[in-house]
Parts: C-alpha cells; structure tokens; sequence
C-alpha cells in the first residue's frame, strides 16, 4: 500500500478534515490532496460516496475545502469530498511566470509536450492512482463517486467525466471553462501541454467531446452574470449549444450579480451537494 503523509487533521461539523501528500508515480512529484470525511450515524455507517471537487487557476487542495463551506451540508448528507491539487509542484517542477500557466494551472490533462511532460500528468494521477489511495486509506464507496469543479476545476470535471463514462454517477460545475480549445486561456495553455496537434486539444474541451460523441447522463452548471471572465473565456452559451445538439440535459442556472469568486461558489454549493448527494444515494 502506498504511504500517505498526513499533514493536517481536524475536526470539522461532526466529520474529519484533512489534508495529505505522497509520492506520485504519475507526476514524479510530492502530491497533495484534502479529504473530508463525513460522521457516521445510526442510518450512514460508510463506506460513503464520494464526491471529487477540484479547484481552478492558482488554486491549492486548500482552496475548495475552506473556501466553498461544504463541509457542513456534506456531513449532514453523508457526502465524502476529496479536494485535490490543481498541479504538481517543487523546485524541479516547470512553471511559468505568468498566473494562469504552469503550476496552480495543470488544466487536469496528462502533457505531451516539453518541459511539461515529465511532471504534468494530472488525468492519470487524478483518474488512476489517487483513487486507489483514497480507497486504501478513507472509508470510500468507490462504485458512487461524482465530481464538481470550479472555473478551471469545471473544465476538469466536465472533460474527465466525458472522457471517463460510467466512473462518475454525477457531474456538475461552478463556471466552467467550457470550450478551452476556443478561449484564451486554452489557447495558451493547450499548445504549451500538448503541441501543435489540434486534435489532442480537443480531447480536453468539453464542447468538442461532447459533438464527438461522448456524453453524460446530465449536467448541472450554475453561472454569475457579473463573471469578469464570462464573455471572453467562459462561454457557456457554447456548452448549451452542445449539449442541446447532442440531446444531453443540461441545467445552466445563470444568477443575476454574482461574479467568478468563492462568494459565488459558496451561494450554490449546498444546491449541488444535494443534487450529487440525490444520484449517489
């Protein structure tokens, strides 16, 4: 069994949360991860579901597990919530000076391309081997698991369970990036990770899997009309067409003065843990 480091523990709402860090084979690196573990009563003994949260530009594993106030609702619903890191990291890991590429910037794919490749390999450590700790070591119903994600966590979770059918009972996102291939923030960093092959940057944009044929059972995406990033990078009239092209329902909930922070995410996270909490039951 692969050893974890358990780098922070507390008590939270009933539950446990905490924060660890082991040896990823996948990304060659130290990689880091939040758990919070729900309170078992007389109707929920575990193992529980569990729902991966992943988190967006320049954001840590700490980011969604004290920002978004899950917690609390999660322990009443008997939710698990896994919150990873959003890239490698370590002095011998590649970045970038600019905020929105390198490390705290991963986009959750496996890169192809230099410097990245050696390090950069966030679908298979997400998908491949950081499940098999979290069933190793926390009292996980592996066969019940959704995801959500935040902004570049959205992208995330929205492109891994489309490229994943049938791991994820239940998929949703807080503005997403939905069409990376086609908005700055994929422009930049989709050929930096992958190369000049358009085709491989395709298979990291949610609206381009989605008109090749992949699908969900249904998404539930909740959007600020005060978003900053709406217009230029988010796009979800984008998602919408696709989805309705494609015959996968959609909810798009847009809100009226909500912007792209964690004000925002907190404001709708109890409407998804109960949605994913209903499809994992």
């Amino acid at each position: 069994m692969t050893q974890i480091e358990t780098l922070a523990r507390a008590a939270a709402h009933g539950g446990v949360q905490s924060f660890h860090s082991h040896q990823s084979s996948a990304c060659g690196t130290a990689m880091r991860y939040g758990v919070f573990v729900p309170p078992r009563s007389e109707l929920r003994q575990g193992p529980f579901p569990v729902l991966w949260c992943l988190a967006g530009l320049t954001c840590t594993e700490e980011t969604f597990a004290i920002k978004a106030g899950a917690q609390r609702l999660a322990a009443e619903l008997g939710l698990m919530l896994v919150t990873p890191d959003t890239s490698p990291r370590g002095e011998a890991v590649a970045d970038d000076p600019a905020w929105d590429m390198g490390q705290a910037a991963s986009f959750y794919l496996d890169a192809t391309a230099a410097p990245w490749a050696s390090h950069y390999q966030m679908r298979t450590w997400l998908m491949d081997e950081l499940p098999h700790l979290i069933a190793a070591h926390f009292p996980a119903d592996m066969g019940r698991q959704g995801i959500t994600g935040h902004s570049m966590g959205g992208h995330g979770a929205l492109t891994l369970a489309l490229k994943h059918p049938g791991v994820f009972r239940s998929v949703s996102a807080f503005a997403p990036i939905v069409a990376p291939t086609q908005v700055p923030w994929g422009q930049k960093a989709l050929p930096a990770y992958l190369g000049d092959n358009r085709g491989a940057w395709a298979a990291h944009d949610a609206c381009a899997l989605i008109d090749a044929g992949a699908r969900v059972t249904e998404l539930l995406v909740d959007q600020g009309e005060a978003d900053a990033f709406l217009a230029d990078q988010l796009r979800p009239e984008l998602l919408e067409a696709a989805c309705a092209r494609a015959g996968v329902p959609l909810t798009l909930r847009r809100h009226a003065g909500y912007d792209h922070g964690y004000w925002f995410v907190q404001s709708f996270v109890a409407d998804h843990l109960k949605w994913h909490a209903a499809r994992l039951a």
